[in-house]
């Protein structure tokens, strides 16, 4: 588990903002109760209230994530530790060498109180993995080549080719089985005020006060807010857990007065870094390219984000993975920084030479003083080798635009989708031949050759300008059990239970 460092002063734009927060959530909770032992848990989770309401249109913001793996089970699920679970499959078995998939659902029941059959799941699961593999053309749903229903209870997802990471693929949230009504649990959802109130589908019956009701504790109160708002809330003791933090938030903890034990940090893998996503003469120069991702003074990040163990990289693939070798290191990785900025300065120069002042390059960074914080790091590091840069909204258009996201599964294709073509990313034709001449290859050594030549290429083209791995953090009371620091910052609400005392 990473630790958090906890700065002596707090910045005083920050304070401000938080006892601006602070004097708006004591006005709005005036009649409201504190977390009581026999209550519900109550949930703030960092985002908005429509990424509750929509969580599919919204992904992969961690307030949608937790909508869909709270109220619309997968086949399968992640624990807290990052190991695959039954959900809407109670259990499954795998024949043909990896190629044949079988999984008997349980007993399940549509909102509306229909059966859950294998017919649903297999039109439900075929129409979500269509979507899923137009983002990512060359990932582990690459091989999909059918689900078909066998019984009424039993269907099986048939391969052309092993996929070992299937399964993790289908414990994402996006990987949930949702009708028009919605999904089969572990919770129902319905309005309390301005927040949610989750109740168990299938409450057990020696934890029901009276028939057919759960027992309170274990009902959720689940609210999205700003992260401000959420942390004021858990100091004052009216929220027993705040999910979803991530980078741009982390500054807020120290001036909110938060008790560090409560702080929990998951050690996550996964992108946390620019994509090249403009078009025009300057990015579409290698030379550039390459001047922008030398230039960033990655020893200076972890001094904004002060997380124990949090590394900064300057490669795509963190490690080896499945590759047949080490992930690809920059040609200039072994330079001093300032040999790098002598050669990307000479870069600009050249290009300004040749074509004139360049254009102010848009940065899409989400909102957050994390992310203000790094924002006047990348300027400051790009106007020292003659290069100007504004920050815009992430719904506008950007020429370097953040991705920072957790790997959805443990393999070096999940980092090159990511930032491929298919995503708009400003990526190497080359590289994506061999992407698709992997998913045509006849073995398993052939495949990943061809996959780490695809990483050679990517690395060398500059499109994605990695800085670290994702920042990930929660808030949890010591009377709450059961929350555990999370390798895929997955945090199911139904494992917590909360002491008495």
């Amino acid at each position: 588990m990473r630790a958090m460092t906890m700065p002596a002063s707090p910045p005083r734009p920050i304070l401000t903002c938080l006892m601006a927060g602070a004097a708006a959530l004591g006005a709005a909770m005036l009649g409201s109760c504190s977390q009581k032992a026999s209550g519900p848990v109550v949930v703030s989770v960092v985002g908005t209230p429509v990424e509750l309401a929509k969580p599919l249109n919204h992904l992969p913001a961690p307030a949608a994530k937790l909508m869909l793996e709270a109220t619309a089970q997968g086949l399968v699920a992640f624990d807290a530790s990052g190991d695959i679970l039954p959900a809407l499959a109670q259990r499954w078995i795998v024949e043909d060498d990896g190629r044949s998939y079988i999984f008997r659902l349980r007993r399940a029941l549509w909102p509306d109180g229909g059966k859950v059959t294998a017919s649903d799941v297999a039109r439900l699961l075929k129409a979500r993995i269509e979507t899923l593999r137009r983002l990512d053309p060359e990932g582990p749903l690459d091989v999909v080549e059918a689900v078909v229903p066998m019984t009424g209870e039993v269907i099986e997802i048939r391969l052309t080719a092993p996929r070992p990471y299937l399964l993790q693929m289908l414990a994402q949230p996006q990987m949930a089985i949702l009708s028009r009504e919605g999904g089969t649990g572990p919770y129902a959802a319905s309005s309390w005020g301005k927040a949610l109130l989750l109740k168990p589908v299938d409450p057990a019956s020696d934890d029901e006060e009276e028939e057919g009701a759960p027992a309170p504790w274990r009902t959720r109160i689940l609210r999205a807010e700003r992260a401000e708002m959420a942390i004021i809330r858990f100091r004052e003791g009216m929220a027993a857990m705040v999910l979803g933090g991530r980078f741009a938030d982390l500054p807020l903890l120290v001036p909110a007065g938060v008790d560090k034990d409560a702080v929990r940090i998951d050690p996550v893998q996964g992108l946390l870094g620019l994509a090249v996503t403009g078009r025009g003469k300057l990015l579409d120069d290698d030379d550039v390219r390459r001047a922008i991702n030398m230039t960033i003074d990655r020893s200076q990040l972890p001094k904004l984000f002060p997380l124990g163990g949090w590394a900064v990289t300057e490669q795509i693939v963190p490690a080896q993975m499945d590759l047949p070798t080490p992930p690809t290191r920059p040609a200039w990785a072994d330079l001093s920084l300032e040999d790098r900025r002598a050669q990307a300065g000479a870069a600009i120069t050249r290009w300004r030479r040749e074509n004139g002042n360049p254009p102010v390059l848009k940065v899409a960074l989400p909102k957050g003083p994390g992310a203000t914080a790094l924002f006047a790091l990348i300027r400051h590091n790009l106007g020292m080798i003659g290069l100007s840069a504004e920050r815009v909204d992430p719904k506008d258009e950007a020429d370097l635009r953040l991705v920072d996201e957790v790997a959805a599964y443990d393999s070096a294709l999940w980092y090159l989708g990511r930032i491929g073509c298919a995503r708009k990313v400003h990526c190497s034709a080359q590289a994506d031949a061999q992407l698709q001449a992997a998913g045509l290859a006849t073995s398993a050594a052939e495949r990943m050759a061809r996959v780490a030549q695809a990483e050679a290429m990517m690395q060398a083209h500059n499109g994605y300008i990695a800085l670290g791995a994702p920042v990930r953090w929660s808030l949890v009371t010591r009377r709450l059990s059961g929350f555990m620091p999370s390798p895929r910052a997955r945090h199911p609400l139904n494992h917590l239970f909360r002491s008495p005392n």
